[in-house]
């Protein structure tokens, strides 16, 4: 108690009879960062897998991928027509006063379907009546037919009223029939049979229909997708660039990454009856410092004959076409180890391009599909020389010279490093207009694993290292001006017997354990 009074007087005396701020300096000593990183949760996100029990690469990719939908397109098509009356007449209940069977087009261009089955469908029609009394509309489709038989409705229209025709619409649902639509002769092809016919009310009265009435039928087609379809699907060209970003590799500055015994495929699956050719066109990747390469070797820009699937209903069996670069074929090491941020592939899939060659027994089921498939997979036995990544970081430091203020310090990186490469770590701080400030350069090397020992936890090598990163009086004075600051490492994968780089797989549960703390010593004025 009396040591505190003691202070507490000091304190007083000192603060009351002081004209000067007092200043001392105290050590610090903090943790920033205590982490570890490795690849456990980025295994089976499609990219990264475990083989043998190493990394290893997965880069399969659909490119396109296209079904009976996306093929075979039925337009929105409306049919009228117009019955006009040549005479005065008088008609009985149940009598038959308009109506024909007629033959649709269905405009498809060179597509020539003669049989389809409909996975939706719909006809919107609209029905003008003349005559007053009641008149049913009969929409017959002979040549569309589900389980339950031929297509038939009928539809009644209200009498017409002081000069205007009764008029009556629907919607007729064609979800799940067949069509077929080679005519009235059974030798053409996308032709809609369609027979209407109108009749006076059976249990009505009778009415008369006078000379230039009109009485209309109106349909249209709409919203039709196809669930099978069997003709000749005409010469389709389907083509595209599409892009794949990597933008994770945004960060590569310079050096060389060594990868050995890559392959890359491009796998064409063709799920429909009907024979094509397939072409890779390009294959382009840009990394981040701008640097373009082009995938060369003979099987790009030349095409290549895709044989149709086989098969029926329940045995469709789609074709495969693989289209592989390798060391030995194509520059395929040189294009991956450029580290492409944005790759790009310009791909065309031609149906029938000889032609009409199987007399329109072309087919296409629910489950056909057409897909180009990108497939490189590799395991990740990766050599790296003076590799540089870097990646910049915002940052705002402002100290009151005034206040509680660092002088000096170091900041001390401890690493225990479970990877097969080793890290030479630098800072640059930066000012306005990206300015540099100064360069901090660690005191030591992240070593690679291969110098350590086993950890028996991971069943990995861990080797440990500290690198300090020293803030000379010169960063400090400066330290308000930072804005920003670039972390660089350079990359290397030596052998440890000696020194020089090379090829090494990276073993599962490779890990990297950081711990960051801070030795600051500062000045504290009140």
């Amino acid at each position: 108690m009396r040591y505190l009074l003691l202070c507490t007087l000091l304190a007083l005396a000192v603060t009351s009879c002081k004209k000067e701020a007092a200043v001392w300096e105290s050590d610090w000593n903090a943790p920033l960062v205590n982490d570890t990183l490795s690849f456990a949760n980025l295994v089976n996100d499609s990219t990264l897998t475990v083989s043998n029990g190493y990394y290893a690469i997965d880069l399969t990719r659909n490119l396109f991928d296209v079904s009976i939908s996306d093929l075979v397109v039925i337009p929105d098509t409306t049919i009228v027509n117009n019955y006009v009356s040549a005479v005065n007449l008088e008609l009985s209940p149940g009598f038959t006063y308009a109506g024909s069977a007629e033959t649709y087009d269905l405009q498809l261009g060179d597509v020539q379907m003669k049989t389809i089955t409909l996975e939706e469908g719909f006809i919107d029609v609209k029905l003008e009546n003349p005559i007053e009394t009641v008149a049913y509309f009969i929409i017959k489709l002979d040549n569309v037919t589900d389980d339950n038989g031929v297509f038939l409705r009928t539809i009644p229209a209200p009498p017409a009223s002081n000069g205007q025709p009764g008029v009556a619409e629907a919607t007729l649902d064609l979800s799940g029939y067949t069509m077929d639509l080679s005519g009235q002769s059974g030798g053409g092809y996308n032709e809609l049979v369609a027979d209407f016919s109108v009749v006076t009310d059976p249990n009505g009265s009778s009415a008369w229909i006078y000379d230039g009435d009109v009485t209309r039928v109106e349909a249209k087609f709409r919203d039709v997708k196809i669930f099978y379809a069997q003709g000749y699907f005409g010469n389709t060209i389907l083509n595209d660039t599409t892009s794949i970003d990597l933008t994770q590799l945004d960060i590569y500055q310079s050096g060389l990454l060594d990868i050995s015994n890559l392959s890359l495929d491009f796998e064409v699956e063709n799920g429909i009856k009907v024979g094509a050719v397939a072409n890779i066109n390009m294959v382009s990747n840009t990394n981040a410092l701008n640097n373009t390469v082009n995938l060369m070797g003979p099987n790009i820009g030349t095409d290549i004959t895709v044989n149709p699937a086989t098969g029926n209903w329940n045995s469709l069996a789609p074709s495969f076409t693989t289209l592989s670069f390798n060391a030995s074929n194509s520059n395929i090491e040189e294009y991956l180890e450029n580290l492409g941020v944005n790759h790009k592939v310009a791909y065309k899939f031609e149906l029938n391009p000889w032609g009409n060659v199987s007399g329109g027994w072309d087919q296409v089921f629910p489950q056909s599909r057409v897909r180009v498939k990108l497939k490189a997979q590799m395991p990740l036995s990766i050599g790296m020389d003076a590799l540089v990544l870097q990646d910049t970081f915002d940052l705002t430091l402002n100290q009151d010279p005034d206040q509680t203020r660092v002088v000096s310090g170091d900041l001390i990186l401890k690493a225990k490093n479970g990877f097969p490469f080793s890290a030479n770590v630098t800072m640059y701080l930066l000012g306005a207009n990206g300015a540099l400030l100064h360069t901090i350069q660690g005191t030591d090397v992240i070593e690679s694993s291969q110098y350590g020992v086993l950890d028996l936890n991971t069943n990995v090598l861990v080797q440990p290292s500290e690198v300090v990163f020293s803030l000379s009086d010169a960063v400090i004075a400066n330290v308000n001006d930072v804005q920003r600051v670039i972390v660089r490492a350079e990359m290397n994968s030596p052998d440890p017997s000696t020194g020089v780089n090379q090829q090494i797989l990276i073993p599962e549960n490779a890990f990297i354990e950081l711990k960051l703390r801070s030795e600051f010593k500062t000045e504290n004025r009140f």
